[in-house]
């Protein structure tokens, strides 16, 4: 129960900054029609799941309440863009390049299928 709480309050302070920055883009950009809030949102979480997650690897930083509750809860309430990024960082690291790849596509091109199953499963009811 307590771990599921970590990453609740961190899923709603991920989310509420998503939110923020998402209207503070299109503040900024209100006239664009590229998904310039989500792509905004994706590099910053990569950015910092990139920098806690080698502070955490080199230096031993965080506990792991702490971890479950800024990775899982905040930055996955943020975007689990940057948990896929860092995933598919750490299999190129560890020479897994194939499954980095596979990770890649599977992501990209399962994710697209499923969106459009999705609209066409709705556009049936």
């Amino acid at each position: 129960m307590r771990n599921a709480l970590l990453v609740g309050l961190g899923g709603f302070l991920g989310s509420s900054g998503r939110y923020a920055v998402g209207a503070v883009v299109h503040q900024l950009l209100p006239t664009t029609r590229f998904p310039m809030a989500t792509l905004v949102v994706n590099v910053v979480g990569c950015f910092l799941i990139g920098l806690l997650g080698g502070l955490v690897e080199s230096r031993h930083l965080l506990s792991a309440d702490v971890r479950l509750f800024v990775f899982t809860g905040v930055l996955g309430g943020f975007t689990t863009f940057s948990a896929f990024a860092f995933e598919t960082w750490f299999l190129g690291r560890e020479h897994f390049t194939r499954l980095a790849i596979l990770n890649v596509a599977a992501h990209v091109l399962i994710g697209l299928a499923v969106v459009a199953l999705g609209v066409r499963v709705a556009r049936m009811t």
